[in-house]
């Protein structure tokens, strides 16, 4: 082999490990930007809040029952004069008259037979409901008390637990999503610091529902005054080395 060959071959095997090495270190390069670019963290950040029902609705049904169609009329009367204490009740313990809203008296009949179709009874039954809303939430198990009490005058009243509501949930929410961005970040900070890396802005964010639930329960909003309400956020932030 010649000189001249020999050198021609050494400067072309030169050339092309310096272009391996160059491809090598581009693509190297590439690899290492493209790593730093999506160097992230996602993390979820938790506020909570306990407040207190702000609404509460309320549902007082009677009725009276007689066994002639004739006592109908006299049954309706007393209905009225039933409806009537009921309302006064209400008023006498501090809600007004925008808050009671009293229902249609209904009449319901139902016949009883024997085998041979032989009427044996007959049943005539007037109800009534009343309806309350009210931000006197406090007030309630008083007056429900109150309400009960006309039992023991022989009228028959159906009293169940009221449905408590939050109603001002607008008025926390912006606090509380700054409370879970923050908190989100604490443990982003966490995280980056057991990997060497520090926290930089944030990449992308998402919120999570915010939820109402009666204090203590996992399920069921509206059984209690004191509720609970939760909010979870999800955000992604950039890591620096």
């Amino acid at each position: 082999m010649s000189d001249k060959l020999s050198t021609a071959i050494i400067i072309s095997g030169a050339f092309i490990a310096i272009g391996l090495s160059l491809t090598g270190y581009f693509a190297s390069q590439t690899l290492y930007n493209a790593k730093v670019a999506l160097n992230t963290a996602e993390v979820k950040g938790l506020a909570e809040r306990r407040v207190k029902a702000d609404r509460a609705n309320w549902s007082v049904s009677f009725s009276i029952a007689g066994s002639k169609q004739s006592a109908v009329p006299a049954l309706y009367k007393k209905t009225e004069e039933n409806q009537n204490k009921i309302i006064s009740i209400l008023k006498e313990n501090g809600l007004e008259d925008n808050e009671i809203t009293p229902g249609v008296i209904d009449y319901y009949y139902n016949e009883y037979r024997d085998d041979n179709q032989k009427l044996i009874e007959e049943r005539h039954t007037l109800t009534g409901r009343i309806n309350i809303e009210t931000d006197k939430v406090d007030q309630l198990s008083k007056i429900r008390t109150q309400v009960n009490k006309l039992i023991a005058q022989g009228i028959q009243v159906n009293n169940p637990n009221p449905s408590y509501r939050f109603t001002r949930l607008n008025e926390i929410k912006p606090e509380m999503l700054s409370e879970a961005t923050k908190n989100a970040r604490i443990a982003a900070n966490e995280f980056a610091e057991n990997a060497g890396a520090t926290v930089g802005g944030i990449r992308s964010a998402r919120q999570g529902n915010f939820f109402v639930r009666d204090a203590g329960e996992e399920y069921g909003d509206t059984a209690k005054i004191e509720k609970d309400v939760r909010v979870v956020t999800t955000i992604t932030f950039y890591l620096k080395d």
